[in-house]
């Protein structure tokens, strides 16, 4: 079993800078995806950003490219999202995702974190 854990959501103001992280823990797993997806009151989840441990791959929603950057760190499985010149739209629930193989089934499995609020208001 794989948890996820997610830290430093909170409130800003607009056009300000908030940081999030996710880390994975656990026992017999190698992760091989992590990223960030959205869900604002009423709307569906959405992409954020996705990276690949093995090369650093990254994918971004269209209408955060330049804003959001994600970054890993695979020693420590972990993910960080790096959000600049936040805009009230996106205050939402942000979910930490990560795709991990079992070392002793080789499956693939998908996992969610709880999940971090973050409020872009004045």
């Amino acid at each position: 079993q794989v948890q996820l854990v997610e830290s430093g959501g909170g409130l800003v103001q607009p056009g300000g800078s908030l940081r999030i992280s996710c880390a994975a823990s656990g026992r017999g797993f190698r992760v091989t995806a992590m990223g960030w997806y959205r869900q604002a009151p009423g709307k569906e989840r959405e992409l954020v950003a996705t990276v690949f441990t093995s090369d650093g791959t990254t994918r971004y929603a269209d209408s955060l490219k330049g804003r959001f950057t994600i970054s890993r760190d695979n020693a420590k499985n972990t993910v960080d999202l790096q959000m600049n010149s936040l805009k009230p739209e996106d205050t939402a629930v942000y979910y930490c995702w990560a795709v991990v193989v079992e070392l002793t089934t080789f499956v693939n499995r998908n996992y969610w974190g709880q999940g971090t609020q973050v409020t872009v208001s004045s």
